[in-house]
């Protein structure tokens, strides 16, 4: 049967092919079927990896996961309908952290639109400025769209989700219209002989900041920095103020109690004069409220990814690299280092295992070779102070800071990077994105450790303004949301073990185990 849904079909994922795209990730649909099995060709000749998922909110996660950690463009396929828009949490996260992906949205040939036909809405503009750019194919007939047309199409989708047309990287998505017969046989699309496309990446003006090095500075690394945090940091003798999804905590300069410092060492604190931000500080209203106090210098360093940070619009520059043109006095950094060590030593120690504990085992468990994701809400905040100076793959969702997808984030990421994936969560969190649990039997055997930090509910509100304002009773019930789900039988239900940790032995011993494992830590 002569199928130009088909047709077009295979061209397109051939060339997603072509162009770099390992991963495509599918969830079941009528309308979409053509690049189904499309994709299964390619999957089949082993030219792609091909992830099936009931839960197109699930799948837009583990797109998002796959694509962070690889810095390469995943492929969504869905079908038409809801299933478009079950992808728009994961779309918001991608176009704020910068994550490349490529959605292939099938649709109701431009007929049917308008006029109140099944599963049909208006799927054009749905992301808003969430997508780098949308396109909308017509339905393809015996002659049209043409090759050309297509290479075009994913030639320039390609270019704007890597960011190479000068925005920030991001998704862009492809609404392909199609009509019956929605699918066939051939071609096939493993057998297209495919050019890799070429595009040209616009030309980026180098930017360069020349300091007063004798200015008091810190260093602050947001989500995803990087080391060249670290390594400015080094250079002059700053203090670095690095989040724990920064990629930058580690080294000789890393002040990790700086919210301790910042709000107990005021000598220090009132006497920074620059402040250099990397990536996306989001976590802590310490750092938030330094950036936007008047006299301090904010210089913002360039992110390809995660774009330009001014929180408070008072950077005064955004550059690519900075210099200085005298040597620090090396007494700044030693009074942050030594004030650091005196507050963490005075905190107070439990007996009990502590949401500390908890994250300073879990992060001196993660290895080079492994990653370690966290959640949003309490226990990153933990981390932020209590995380120790130490390398480690560390991802977030930080671009919206949203508790959702967490579990589907990180099995994006083991999927992508093959290796060991520790994930510190909240309850909630891990409730949040509990279909997740839900993985293709017939994918391949991950490595992923869901570790949980039980409290029955959400006690990160017991820090925020709410909690003086109301009483128990409302507290209770509008903020914290107390849970008394049964963790273990939820887990089996799944096929995951579920291994309970009341003590630092135990969770020691948790923290070795392969396979799917969900670490259920009392709290």
């Amino acid at each position: 049967m002569n199928s130009p849904a088909q047709r077009v079909a295979a061209e397109l994922l051939a060339l997603l092919e072509a162009s770099g795209v390992e991963h495509v990730f599918l969830a079941p649909g009528a309308r979409s079927q053509a690049l189904a099995v499309a994709a299964s060709q390619l999957a089949d000749a082993g030219r792609i990896n091909l992830h099936v998922r009931l839960d197109e909110r699930s799948l837009g996660f583990n797109a998002l996961g796959a694509a962070l950690a690889s810095g390469q463009p995943t492929a969504l396929i869905v079908t038409s309908g809801t299933a478009v828009a079950n992808l728009h949490p994961a779309v918001l996260e991608a176009s704020h952290s910068g994550v490349p992906m490529i959605l292939l949205t099938a649709d109701r040939p431009h007929e049917l639109r308008g006029v109140g036909a099944n599963q049909t809405t208006n799927q054009i503009g749905i992301f808003g400025d969430a997508v780098r750019t949308c396109f909308d194919l017509e339905a393809p007939t015996v002659d049209s769209p043409s090759t050309d047309e297509v290479r075009y199409v994913v030639a320039t989708a390609i270019a704007a989700a890597l960011g190479e047309t000068g925005a920030q990287p991001g998704p862009v998505q492809i609404n392909l219209a199609f009509r019956e017969p929605l699918s066939g046989s051939e071609p096939n699309a493993a057998d297209l002989k495919i050019e890799p496309l070429a595009f040209e990446s616009e030309a980026v003006e180098f930017e360069f900041a020349l300091l007063d090095g004798t200015v008091p500075t810190v260093v602050v690394a947001g989500a995803e920095s990087g080391p060249e945090a670290t390594e400015l940091a080094e250079a002059f003798g700053w203090p670095l103020l690095a989040e724990p999804s920064s990629g930058a905590r580690f080294g000789e300069n890393a002040i990790l109690g700086y919210r301790l410092v910042i709000n107990e060492r005021r000598d220090l604190a009132d006497n920074i004069g620059r402040v250099i931000v990397f990536g996306k500080p989001t976590l802590s209203r310490q750092i938030t409220g330094l950036l936007y106090r008047e006299g301090v210098e904010v210089i913002v360093v360039r992110s390809k990814n995660m774009g330009h940070f001014n929180v408070g619009g008072r950077a005064t520059a955004f550059v690519d690299e900075v210099t200085v043109d005298s040597e620090p006095a090396g007494v700044w950094l030693e009074s942050w280092r030594i004030a650091d060590q005196q507050l963490r030593l005075a905190a107070p120690v439990s007996a009990e295992l502590t949401r500390r504990e908890l994250v300073e085992q879990v992060w001196a468990a993660t290895e080079g070779a492994e990653n370690l994701v966290l959640g949003a809400s309490r226990l990153i905040r933990e981390a932020e102070t209590w995380a120790p100076a130490k390398p480690v793959n560390v991802f977030a969702n930080r671009g919206l800071a949203g508790i959702d997808g967490t579990i589907a984030t990180a099995t994006g990421i083991a999927i992508a990077t093959g290796m060991q994936t520790r994930v510190l969560m909240g309850d909630l969190t891990f409730l949040h994105d509990a279909g997740s649990l839900s993985i293709d039997p017939a994918g391949p055997e991950l490595n992923i450790q869901l570790v949980v930090g039980n409290d029955g509910g959400g006690s990160i509100f017991e820090s925020l303004e709410m909690r003086q304002s109301l009483q128990d009773r409302e507290f209770e019930r509008l903020f914290r949301t107390p849970q008394n789900v049964n963790i273990a039988a939820l887990a089996a239900a799944y096929g995951w073990l579920h291994v309970p940790v009341e003590n630092e032995t135990q969770l020691a011993n948790a923290l070795k185990l392969k396979g799917r494992v969900v670490v259920e830590v009392k709290l």
